[in-house]
């Protein structure tokens, strides 16, 4: 009997992640584009991995229920890979909301029902988490510990005080975060842990597109100015997730891992400062 392992989002970095760790594991790919899901699969089977690929949409407790029952066909669910979601440029509000924040936050708190001992997750949220102004420690442990169901009822997640779509992004990113640290206390209860990788900008056939999209400028402005000089790959956020999903991780849990080539300091305390 294989170890399970869950993975969704069928993207550059799930894939990193799924090829450095899920060696002879049953790995169930979810993906709301199920020809996505097909052609990782398809890489990876042919590279020796076993990989079943299922259409999931993460913004429905449905369709995460049923992947979850197809993992369980094949075993106790012992690792799961959170690398699902969608961007500024790539949804509205109400989709990135319901996708990144209320997704994730449904995902981790389901797989936390049946994770078995001695599991691990991790969760992919960004470095945009770490942009917006601090919330105030009742908002944040709303973002942490509300019911799921009533998370998009919040006033702060209310469609009014969203200002855009970036906005919203760093919001779910930063619930992300908020939802891992609560998460873990639960997961530990039954012998397992979870942590949360927050890239920054990492080089995908999406990134690229940005790149060359009108937010172009913006983004290569930001990793040229940051200390790495550089932009990210898959394989370097597959390094931290490696080493959170190993044993050489068992005392890490409940954490979230910024890894941006120091764009968030550059933010903050060098060349990337907003400007007055």
């Amino acid at each position: 009997m294989k170890d399970v392992m869950i993975v969704t989002g069928a993207g550059q970095i799930s894939m990193a992640i799924a090829r450095r760790v899920g060696f002879g594991k049953k790995i169930i790919l979810g993906d709301k584009k199920i020809e996505n899901a097909n052609a990782i699969a398809k890489i990876m089977n042919e590279a020796g991995f076993d990989v079943e690929p299922v259409e999931m949409d993460l913004s429905s407790r449905e369709s995460i229920l049923a992947l979850i029952a197809k993992a369980k066909e094949y075993g106790e669910i012992k690792y799961l890979v959170n690398g699902a979601g969608v961007s500024p440029s790539q949804a509205p509000v109400e989709a990135i909301l319901k996708v990144d924040l209320y997704g994730t936050a449904v995902l981790l708190e389901e797989v936390g029902k049946v994770i078995a001992n001695g599991g691990v997750g991790v969760t992919i949220s960004s470095q945009s988490g770490w942009r917006m102004p601090q919330l105030t420690a009742e908002q944040d442990r709303q973002l942490a510990t509300t019911p799921t169901e009533e998370l998009l009822s919040l006033d702060i997640l209310r469609p009014e005080n969203i200002e855009n779509t970036l906005h919203a992004y760093q919001m779910a990113k930063r619930c992300n975060e908020k939802r891992v640290m609560a998460e873990s206390v639960k997961w530990g209860e039954r012998g397992a842990r979870l942590n949360d990788i927050a890239p920054g900008i990492i080089v995908t056939p999406l990134a690229i597109d940005e790149f060359n999209g009108p937010r172009g400028d913006f983004y290569k402005n930001m990793f040229a100015k940051c200390p790495a000089g550089r932009p990210g790959t898959a394989d370097e956020v597959a390094n931290v997730a490696e080493l959170l999903m190993s044993e050489r991780g068992a005392f890490i849990t409940g954490s979230t891992f910024l890894i941006d080539g120091g764009a968030t300091a550059s933010y903050f305390y060098g060349p990337l400062q907003p400007k007055e």
